[in-house]
């Protein structure tokens, strides 16, 4: 242990720039659309088996099959930000859990959706589905999942940019299709 290692420059450069690509590559949007198996959201408002419950309850209202677990706790860490900002809030979606049912999570999907049903008009169910819509499809993970490469304008805009990339409509007939646009 007494041996000193002699580092020339460039092999503490390669070193430090294998390290510091690591520590990009770990912190960027690249890293938040990879699945992976290990998540974890640290909630202020909930007991871990209501976030699980709210988990739940937001696959059952939007279910994509395919679509990482993660993108659905977003949506429950959205909720917890909400509810931890208002008491009445906190209040209300922790009935709305209780109301659900102590086996909703282990239950299979129709008896999940039986469970939502139920409470269908309430004002849980109803800040549950809009919180739902607007954090789950505005997330890097459901745009990378749909397909989805985000705004165009930036990008010069659809019509020389996937406008037409519709593959599964057949192609319509000349006569039938317009001018077609001046090309740049």
């Amino acid at each position: 242990m007494d041996e000193l290692i002699a580092l020339d420059r460039r092999e503490i450069l390669k070193a430090s720039a294998g390290v510091l690509a690591g520590f990009v590559v770990a912190g960027s949007p690249l890293a938040m659309i990879a699945r992976g198996r290990a998540w974890a959201i640290d909630l202020t408002s909930f007991t871990t088996a209501e976030g699980v419950a709210l988990m739940a309850a937001t696959r059952t209202i939007m279910p994509h099959d395919k679509l990482d677990d993660a993108a659905y706790a977003l949506v429950v860490k959205a909720i917890d930000r909400d509810a931890d900002k208002d008491e009445l809030t906190r209040k209300w979606i922790k009935e709305g859990v209780a109301g659900l049912g102590a086996g909703f999570v282990q239950g299979t999907e129709s008896e999940r959706v039986a469970a939502l049903k139920k409470v269908e008009s309430s004002e849980f169910f109803r800040a549950l589905r809009l919180k739902t819509v607007q954090v789950l499809y505005a997330t890097p993970l459901a745009y990378a999942y749909f397909g989805y490469e985000g705004e165009a304008f930036s990008k010069g805009g659809y019509l020389f940019r996937g406008f037409n990339d519709l593959h599964w409509l057949p192609e319509v007939p000349p006569r039938d299709s317009g001018p077609m646009p001046v090309s740049r």
